[in-house]
């Protein structure tokens, strides 16, 4: 197994409500899971390869609860990517030179049995974790937009988080509010609804975990 480790900062969005049945072993909203997310690699190693600044994003969709598979995946690594780098976060993101089941991706992964062909495009990425605020286009593929959840009376934001210790996606994540419109292989069409940002960082085994 080729040794990796990166670490970085995730936006994404689903179609469910905030919070995300997902995060507590519950069924989907709608029933379906549809999203998007995208990732900022702030660094990290695959092997000999250097992958500090590497961006990429993928849109996903299931017919029900992602543990039931028949899901289907695209990949996109920006552009800027070398083409080793763009390699080898293929290989992360699709659960390769990784323990089976330990990181969010090799589990997308594995429940997707359709996966597009992989592309290279111009990814715009903006991510601030504290201020729940985000955005990702992807031209000619999709753009999504994140914002504090708001209260529905005030205006005012409203501050929530999740946190997994024993995780294998983040240790503690903000929730936002997010909409995204994609228009490739996979079409979503999602408004005001779960947003997250968080921080991660990965390697063959899973989250990586300062000891106690």
């Amino acid at each position: 197994m080729i040794p990796w480790e990166i670490e970085g900062a995730s936006f994404g969005n689903c179609n469910c409500d905030y919070g995300c049945p997902c995060q507590f072993n519950a069924l989907p909203t709608h029933g379906s899971c549809e999203a998007v997310l995208a990732l900022q690699i702030n660094k990290g190693r695959f092997g000999d390869v250097t992958m500090d600044g590497v961006t990429a994003a993928m849109v996903v969709w299931w017919p029900g609860p992602v543990h039931e598979g028949n899901g289907k995946m695209q990949l996109i690594v920006d552009e800027g990517a070398s083409t080793a780098q763009r390699d080898a976060i293929v290989q992360i993101l699709h659960g390769e030179e990784t323990d089976p089941m330990s990181t969010v991706w090799s589990i997308y992964s594995a429940m997707c049995p359709t996966k597009f062909t992989t592309l290279s495009k111009s990814i715009t990425l903006e991510i601030d974790i504290e201020g729940r605020i985000g955005k990702i286009i992807v031209p000619g593929i999709f753009e999504t937009t994140g914002e504090p959840i708001r209260n529905p009376i005030t205006g005012e934001e409203h501050r929530v988080r999740i946190d997994l210790p024993h995780g294998f996606e983040y240790d503690i994540a903000e929730m936002g509010s997010a909409s995204t419109e994609a228009v490739g292989e996979i079409k979503l069409s999602l408004k005001d609804s779960y947003g997250q940002f968080n921080k991660f960082h990965h390697n063959n085994n899973g989250p990586v975990r300062k000891a106690a």
